[in-house]
């Protein structure tokens, strides 16, 4: 199996752990990879008590390590087309996922891989984790969810990662917003678990709401995101949990 999951009951409800399995190639995404993490985020999302996701590569060299070269070096203009349309179609799986999904990036994350973990909703990093994207300098531009980039970098740092084919640490990263976390590696799942904890301590259908909103505040123009953060608001309150939240916080804060 390319790709590989199971699910872990905590306090809250289910997260889906969603590994990539190559560790020999540094979990590098093939054609048969790139469909199995599309069906395995689907299959997932079949759990009614998921809550979140997160997604990381096996063993500790590479969260991904890129498009395997074996089958970028094979391509044709047609071919290339439809491979770079199963990279874009695993990213949009993880933007589509109604749940959070957070990339543990355990150590080389190259091309494709910073594609998948840009489209993560949180980034979590060991000390010893490094980011670049090469393409450039294998005659082929960086493209799909390499335009989410400039969100999370700016457009001079996006820029610079993409034109330059540059590789930069986990703290650098950390600087530019690529990654909202950075620990020793030995502490990664205990950051990773941490995350899990905050998620799963706010009420599920504020948080799948929340993921819809901040998906469409990335692509729709601010007037459309306003008019729809009202609906969310003003739909979060067609059942009794924002009411029992409430008065559960204010009976803490009176004792």
């Amino acid at each position: 199996m390319s790709v590989r999951h199971a699910f872990e009951e905590r306090a809250g409800g289910a997260v889906a752990r969603v590994t990539i399995d190559n560790p020999r190639k540094l979990n590098i995404l093939t054609r048969a990879t790139l469909g199995a993490l599309v069906d395995t985020l689907r299959e997932v999302q079949l759990n009614a008590r998921l809550r979140a996701v997160v997604l990381t590569g096996a063993g500790e060299r590479a969260f991904v390590g890129g498009a395997d070269l074996e089958t970028l070096g094979g391509l044709d203009p047609l071919s290339a087309r439809e491979f770079i349309g199963r990279v874009h179609d695993a990213c949009a799986a993880l933007r589509d996922c109604p749940v959070p999904v957070i990339a543990r990036i355990n150590g080389w994350c190259l091309g494709a891989g910073v594609e998948l973990a840009a489209a993560c909703d949180l980034r979590i990093a060991a000390e010893t984790a490094a980011f670049a994207m090469p393409e450039v300098r294998l005659g082929i531009p960086s493209v799909v969810e390499a335009a989410l980039l400039p969100r999370l970098v700016g457009a001079g740092r996006a820029r610079w990662l993409v034109m330059t084919g540059e590789t930069i640490g986990a703290r650098p990263a950390l600087e530019w917003g690529l990654v909202e976390k950075v620990v020793p590696a030995a502490e990664l799942d205990a950051a990773v678990n941490a995350a899990l904890d905050s998620l799963l301590a706010a009420a599920d259908e504020a948080l799948r709401a929340q993921k819809r909103l901040a998906k469409l505040w990335e692509e729709a123009p601010l007037e459309t995101s306003v008019r729809a953060s009202v609906e969310e608001f003003a739909r979060a309150y067609e059942t009794p949990e924002p009411a029992r939240r409430i008065h559960a916080f204010r009976a803490r804060r009176r004792k």
